[in-house]
């Protein structure tokens, strides 16, 4: 599988996943203008994207679905929960309602939906198996037992690395946004994420981006360093990891 993360943070997300004849999307918090122009400079082509799937209904998540659904004619899949509470698109025929513990096979790719815990109305993350398993887990309070089995099952992963706690709690966000980013229905933090990592992660794990980054309460330094001084604690796992940044597509990652 080719995989770039378009865009992950507060200010839009969207990854890309293509198996050489077919592509799908996750999640799409930005515009279909942006999405077109950045899987040009990918070299990729939109025509073959054979579905979008959102996640949750924050607007960072799904700003972007309902043009791009039009535009390319593709299906968009989302829970029940997501489709009440969220807008995905006004071509009501292009919506396909799933659950959050289901397999979906699209374009030769089994999609596996699992539940989160997150701050919306049934949230998932995915893994997504074509011979090897990816996984992209972000906009997640804390390691449930869903996340970390999908952590220990992943060749690539792409997992949320929001903040630093101590920069976020000496930051200037209000105490009610400090208190939902550190719940249980938050945001994974920098520390949070690579112990996870460490303790689920297996030998088979390759590639790690970190995402969903925080422009206000972290560094892509921190981030890295945090994880790369966690992982010298597994002499077994020697995994390359890599930022995805809030405005510029990562490269082409092929598993």
């Amino acid at each position: 599988m080719k995989i770039s993360a378009l865009a992950s943070g507060s200010s839009g997300n969207c990854f890309y996943i293509n198996n050489g004849n077919s592509s799908i999307l996750v999640d799409c918090g930005i515009s279909c203008k942006q999405v077109l122009e950045k899987l040009a400079s990918l070299r990729q082509n939109p025509k073959n994207i054979k579905g979008v799937f959102v996640t949750h209904e924050h607007t960072d998540h799904i700003r972007g679905v309902d043009v791009l659904a039009r535009e390319l004619g593709v299906p968009v899949y989302a829970t029940s929960g997501t489709c009440k509470n969220g807008f995905l698109c006004s071509q009501e025929e292009l919506i396909n309602v799933i659950k959050n513990d289901e397999t979906l096979k699209i374009g030769g790719m089994e999609v596996e939906t699992f539940s989160k815990p997150h701050d919306a109305s049934d949230p998932i993350s995915l893994r997504i198996r074509n011979g090897e398993t990816l996984s992209i887990i972000t906009d997640v309070g804390y390691a449930s037992k869903e996340v970390c089995e999908s952590v220990s099952d992943s060749d690539f992963l792409i997992l949320e690395s929001n903040h630093d706690i101590q920069m976020l709690e000496n930051g200037p966000y209000p105490a009610f946004l400090k208190k939902r980013i550190l719940g249980d229905r938050g945001h994974l933090s920098n520390l949070n994420s690579g112990l996870c990592v460490l303790e689920h992660g297996t030998r088979k794990l390759r590639n790690i981006v970190l995402a969903h980054l925080s422009a206000v309460n972290n560094t892509s330094s921190l981030a890295l360093s945090n994880f790369k001084n966690l992982m010298k604690e597994r002499k077994d796992m020697k995994p390359r990891i890599f930022i995805s940044e809030r405005e510029t597509a990562t490269p082409i990652f092929n598993m």
